[in-house]
């Protein structure tokens, strides 16, 4: 087995992702200030990608659509295509994959790959990281940057902080250099560290990645227990380890196929709803999907999670309450029996922005007991799976319920998005 000193890895990230796969796929952009934000006419106009020039003019990732024209009157606009990046982002996995086989993506953008076993074919990691980045430029039109290293922790770090800043994209980052390096940068500049927890860094004394590093571990637990508390050590070790570049996590292709332990979905409305009817419409639809995804995957749910959210933050309503059925299901009209049952139970009254529903204690879908009292089960499961059929085959606003194509559904409009975003 490799000792984690040996390994070779890198984490590869796509320069402004969004952004330059619309202007792969539209030359005349090229040399043009491009963002790329979402649907403004429902309340998300914010700039989910900028291109470099755009970026050159002030323009910034999560600020308001508004707020970036007001700094760059000329910047072009695009919404977003999820469709069309998810079939880029795995167009790029199939090229690293060419040169290992241990590749684990991390993002739409970012994926780790370990090429260890590669490096006695095409070189060194520096060497091996042009080709592929050159590989992804011919064959994509998408700049990509790597950082190298031999824990995953030190590749993300090298990515982040120096290969994103330079003009080769690459940058190798190893643990004896970081007392000159990383060890130098502010704590905001650690893996992790948002702004919240850079303020109480600060009121320790810990104002640089080094200060951190370096102060002996059972200190820094000590420390945070004062702070947060007793229940502190594990999160006081974790931000020693990534301060001091320790990483012992393999790159590993199945990370995310993983058995589920919940499905669900959760939505924000495109405005308040109000009453039981429009919020019964809203939870039908949801409970839909997740009951169409649990078959997809083979799974039944034996507990039902219901969760309403108000839109004001400064005086948070709403609740998040769960039950268990019965039986384990993944029949829509008998888990939104029990979610509707939950909903008249607890919901307050006061407007609501945001629902979800999710299925747990997940079971095997082939596996059920039958029962005396509901002779129609079958028949309900063999419909389900006949418009499961008819939907992957002809998309999901093939066949609705008559509820969604009132005024408070929202099942034609979600069938256009991936994410949350047109397609």
């Amino acid at each position: 087995m490799t000792s984690t000193s040996d390994r070779a890895i890198m984490l590869a990230d796509c320069q402004s992702f969004y952004a330059s796969v619309e202007k792969a796929d539209q030359p005349q952009y090229r040399d043009i200030p491009l963002a790329v934000a979402g649907d403004p006419e429902r309340r998300s106009g914010i700039i989910l990608a900028a291109c470099p020039i755009a970026k050159d003019h002030g323009v910034t990732t999560a600020e308001r659509l508004g707020d970036a024209l007001a700094k760059c009157p000329e910047l072009v606009i695009v919404k977003p295509r999820m469709g069309l990046y998810i079939d880029v982002s795995l167009m790029i996995t199939a090229i690293y994959q060419r040169y290992t086989d241990l590749v684990e993506p991390y993002s739409i953008d970012e994926q780790f790959l370990d090429v260890t076993g590669s490096l006695q074919r095409y070189g060194t990691p520096q060497q091996l990281a042009k080709r592929i980045q050159a590989r992804i430029l011919e064959e994509t039109g998408i700049y990509t940057r790597f950082g190298i290293g031999n824990t995953k922790i030190l590749a993300k770090t090298a990515c982040d902080n120096y290969a994103k800043k330079n003009d080769s994209g690459l940058f190798t980052l190893t643990r004896e250099q970081l007392p000159d390096t990383l060890w130098k940068l502010p704590i905001a500049k650690m893996f992790m560290v948002g702004n919240r927890m850079t303020r109480h860094f600060n009121a320790m004394g810990l104002e640089t990645i080094g200060q951190l590093a370096t102060t002996p571990l059972e200190k820094l637990k000590l420390m945070m227990r004062r702070k947060f508390g007793r229940n502190s050590d594990i999160q006081a070790e974790l931000y020693w380890r990534i301060a001091n570049g320790i990483d012992d996590s393999p790159v590993f292709p199945g990370t995310h196929e993983a058995a589920p332990t919940t499905i669900g979905h959760m939505m924000t409305l495109p405005r308040d709803y109000g009453t039981l009817q429009e919020l019964k419409i809203i939870l039908l639809e949801l409970t839909e999907l997740v009951c169409q995804r649990c078959r997809s995957k083979g799974y039944m749910g034996h507990v039902v999670s219901v969760g309403c959210m108000g839109a004001d933050f400064d005086r948070p309503s709403g609740f998040n309450r769960q039950m268990k059925m019965d039986d384990p299901t993944n029949v829509t009209n008998d888990v939104y029996r029990c979610a509707v049952q939950l909903l008249q139970q607890h919901w307050d009254g006061l407007p609501v922005r945001k629902v979800g529903i999710s299925l747990s204690t997940l079971l095997p879908g082939n596996e059920y007991q039958l029962s005396l009292f509901d002779g129609n089960r079958e028949k309900w499961m063999a419909l389900e799976k006949a418009t499961d059929a008819i939907k992957a085959k002809y998309g999901a606003a093939s066949i609705l319920r008559a509820v969604s194509v009132t005024a408070a559904g929202q099942a034609v409009d979600r069938s256009k998005k991936i994410g949350g975003h047109y397609r």
